[in-house]
């Protein structure tokens, strides 16, 4: 069977994609932290200005580029299993945002770690910290309205379309370091720039934002397999699979 755009894009096929693209997910995502975190804590020399502190960037970067991704994907998702009426689309927009909301915790989380040493307070109302804050909301309300509604069909339809408007504050995220005067500092890191950081340090952060992906591609193919085993419990396709699985 040729390979195309549409090839994985059923339950049956991609359950079946999945089931061992789980384990090479998880095992790039070990590896890829434990290099990373080593490179980050161990290897990377100490800033000149923020001292070690500036150490939970390696943690805080990747998190916060992965609640702002994530959110996006989980948007495009949701709006394609409420446009076309794909089934496969909204469980992978309802798998995705648990782990966008855990990511963008961690980034509000390892901010305010950062932000102690740094401005002397754990939270300020800053643009960016506000609109990451809202970002948090958006996931926890997504989630909240998908589960608040019986029908599944109604809770796709009605979540996906506040997936799609809350599209509009990651760019209010990206760039209000840009439009406001805000405490928080700019990119250090640009496609259009040369980094503003050492390159043991670059090469850190984009290992731990490689293991944020592959922790996340992991998390939510297993929780995709696990809203198509609930949704098609009666399919004679799934037992098959599961069948197959189980043999020794």
């Amino acid at each position: 069977m040729p390979l195309t755009f549409y090839t994985f894009s059923s339950p049956p096929r991609f359950y079946a994609l999945t089931a061992w693209l789980v384990p090479i997910c998880w095992v790039a995502a070990i590896a890829l932290t434990a290099v990373g975190l080593y490179m980050g804590f161990f290897v990377a020399p100490t800033d000149a200005t923020q001292g070690e502190v500036y150490r939970v960037i390696f943690i805080h970067v990747p998190a916060a580029w992965m609640a702002m991704w994530l959110y996006l994907v989980m948007a495009f998702w949701a709006a394609i299993g409420w446009a076309f009426n794909a089934r496969l689309a909204s469980m992978v927009a309802r798998a995705t945002a648990p782990t966008g909301a855990m990511f963008a915790f961690l980034a509000l989380w390892t901010g305010a770690f950062w932000g102690k040493p740094t401005w002397g307070t754990w939270w300020v109302w800053d643009a960016r910290l506000t609109s990451t804050l809202i970002l948090l909301f958006l996931y926890l309300g997504y989630i909240a309205l998908a589960e608040a509604i019986d029908d599944v069909r109604r809770a796709d339809q009605a979540s996906a379309l506040l997936a799609v408007v809350g599209v509009v504050n990651v760019p209010i995220i990206y760039f209000s370091v840009k439009w406001w005067n805000t405490l928080h500092q700019g990119a250090s890191v640009s496609l259009t720039a040369a980094p503003k950081m050492a390159t043991t340090m670059l090469t850190a952060m984009l290992i731990m934002t490689l293991a944020c992906w592959a922790y996340a591609f992991a998390v939510i193919f297993m929780r995709t397999r696990a809203i198509i085993a609930e949704r098609e419990r009666n399919a004679s396709w799934l037992n098959q699979i599961v069948a197959q699985e189980s043999r020794p």
